[in-house]
């Protein structure tokens, strides 16, 4: 089901370009026909996340993100939208994916930047679905998926979930002949098991743990970002906000026990924003039902308002 945006409010200094805050720049998708920007698409939904057993709450994710957005100053960010929100009904999970890939597809066909607002990481497949049917990739060109996350995301189950996207997207790829390179950073071996480590390998996703990110820092991130970016054309990047740490993110349907530090994980997601492959972003998994002064959902804000400000600025 389509929802309307809504959550835009906060703090009003005067008029004019040099007091523009997220809420007064933002306008409904499409606004102007033919005048491309970064398009805002919401995915409530939590009927993955109760599969894959976690603790739901994540369908009211997309307004939380809003609200945490709406006050921050912008400085240079180009056109904003807000597409609204694609709603999950009860367990109709699969329906919705599909709806939320037609929308994706339909804005980016329209030659627009795309952020999704999860919602749990079910938002994955129906990403990878609008990407697919955007005809964005063929099969001379190279497309990427970027992971940011503690968990594989690799599953194989008879129902899909948040923690099935990645094979769902394997298996398909496969059907359809699409090239796809995967690298997933911030992963947890005591949070994956060794089956899951065994089907990454098969399916070729290359992955960096919290452990090693913690210890070498950013420098590592970057390098590893910048080498898979030489072997792409077009690059999906997907957060998965439980890859931070549970003091900096408490609000997650699975929080980290270590994670990776807030300052590389950005600095990741900068170093991917920079580059002109970067077609699409979602972030997933907030769960406002357990956030602490929207701690978790202010610190998603910020990423994604750094992501989208870095990206204009190419």
């Amino acid at each position: 089901m389509k929802r309307a945006p809504s959550g835009w409010s906060g703090r009003n200094d005067g008029e004019g370009a040099e007091h523009l805050r997220w809420h007064n720049a933002i306008r409904p998708w499409p606004d102007i026909p033919g005048e491309s920007g970064t398009v805002l698409l919401g995915f409530s939904s939590d009927e993955g996340v109760r599969r894959n057993l976690g603790r739901p709450g994540a369908r009211k994710a997309p307004d939380a993100l809003r609200s945490a957005l709406s006050s921050m100053a912008i400085h240079n960010s180009g056109p904003l939208y807000d597409a609204g929100d694609i709603c999950v009904e009860g367990e109709e999970l699969e329906n919705g994916q599909l709806e939320f890939g037609d929308m994706l597809a339909q804005i980016l066909a329209a030659g627009n930047f795309t952020v999704g607002l999860g919602g749990g990481h079910e938002i994955t497949y129906a990403s990878y679905l609008g990407f697919k049917k955007a005809s964005l990739n063929t099969q001379s060109e190279r497309w990427g998926i970027i992971n940011l996350d503690a968990h594989f995301d690799n599953r194989q189950a008879d129902r899909a979930s948040s923690g099935t996207g990645f094979f769902q997207i394997h298996e398909d790829a496969l059907w359809d002949a699409i090239d796809i390179k995967y690298l997933t950073l911030g992963i947890s071996s005591p949070s994956n098991t060794q089956i899951l480590f065994e089907r990454a390998n098969e399916i070729g996703i290359d992955h960096v743990t919290d452990e090693q990110l913690n210890r070498h820092g950013a420098s590592l991130g970057e390098r590893v970002v910048g080498d898979f970016l030489e072997q792409i054309d077009h690059l999906y990047l997907t957060v998965d906000i439980d890859v931070l740490p549970a003091s900096v993110a408490p609000g997650v349907s699975a929080p980290a026990a270590y994670g990776v530090p807030l300052e590389v994980v950005r600095a990741c997601i900068l170093n991917i924003a920079e580059s002109s492959k970067l077609r699409h972003a979602d972030f997933a998994e907030l769960n406002p039902e357990f956030d602490i002064d929207q701690r978790t959902a202010r610190t998603a804000a910020r990423l994604i308002h750094d992501l989208v400000t870095t990206r204009s600025e190419i």
